[in-house]
């Protein structure tokens, strides 16, 4: 829900109708988003809290999951002042109780993990959270502030696309798979360069894409998405698009097989060069 800050209620009402139809049920969206570096801070969360006051049956259709800790122009805080606060008022504007889950947008550096756990637990004690999770943190990050916490972290959300390979290589997908971690792999379209490729790598990732996408009958973002889905850490690929058209080809993606050499011949694309 990145862009949904820029939808009216009824337009943006049709965009979560579609993504029911396409079998989405997690709704991702974050206190920043609708920030545009002047104004915003917010807007996303005050737009899907006017379409619940509307339309409160479509709350309890979805998984609805925010995030905090990024505070214009102040970088990052994990304090658990600041948390708390930021939970708040996510909570206000989008006019309910409690949400699904709350992700740590991204770490900050000069909060103890200590103190960030303590911050999350006190979200779920308190009955505001269902769970609690990070974003764009390192393996080595999650580990710490798990250490110091009583309940899980449920969730990762890190970039992840064939165009950007680290949550394979740094081994998040490794302690995901252990720790039983859902991850929420944003820009799975490789920041729109999957869409419109702009270089060698790019081309070569669209062209295999491409091959896949005519043998299924798929697009080719069904069929990245679907190459995201295909890894055994089950990650759910986070679309933004706002286009209607665009979200009902979601559904695609549930329904691509894949080979191992045509998985890995996406991989190989995606990274420049063979495997070892």
């Amino acid at each position: 829900m990145w862009r949904f800050a820029g939808a009216g209620v009824a337009d943006g009402r049709r965009l979560i109708e579609a993504a029911f139809e396409a079998g989405v049920t997690l709704f991702d969206t974050a206190d920043i988003y609708g920030f545009d570096g002047t104004g915003g801070f917010g807007d996303a969360e005050v737009l899907l809290g006017r379409i619940f006051a509307e339309s409160p049956d479509l709350r309890a259709r979805m998984v609805l999951s925010t995030k905090g800790g990024i505070l214009p122009p102040l970088p990052y805080d994990s304090s658990p002042a600041y948390l708390a606060q930021a939970l708040d008022a996510s909570l206000t504007r989008l006019g309910v109780d409690q949400v699904d889950l709350y992700q740590i947008h991204r770490p900050d550096i000069l909060t103890h993990p200590q103190e960030a756990a303590r911050a999350l637990e006190d979200a779920v004690t308190t009955g505001k959270v269902r769970a609690v999770g990070v974003s764009n943190y390192t393996p080595a990050q999650a580990q710490a502030l798990a250490s110091f916490l009583t309940i899980p972290l449920v969730s990762h959300q890190p970039e992840f696309s064939p165009l950007h390979l680290e949550p394979i290589e740094n081994g998040l997908f490794d302690q995901a798979m252990e720790r039983d971690m859902a991850v929420l792999a944003w820009s799975p379209l490789g920041g729109g360069r999957i869409a419109v490729p702009t270089d060698d790598r790019s081309r070569a990732v669209a062209e295999a894409l491409d091959a896949k996408a005519a043998d299924t009958g798929a697009s080719r973002a069904a069929v990245a998405y679907s190459w995201i889905m295909a890894h055994p850490v089950r990650a759910i690929p986070i679309v933004g698009t706002q286009n209607p058209a665009r979200i009902a080809e979601l559904a695609q993606a549930f329904t691509i097989p894949w080979t191992r050499q045509e998985w890995y011949d996406i991989l190989v694309a995606g990274r420049g060069e063979r495997l070892p």
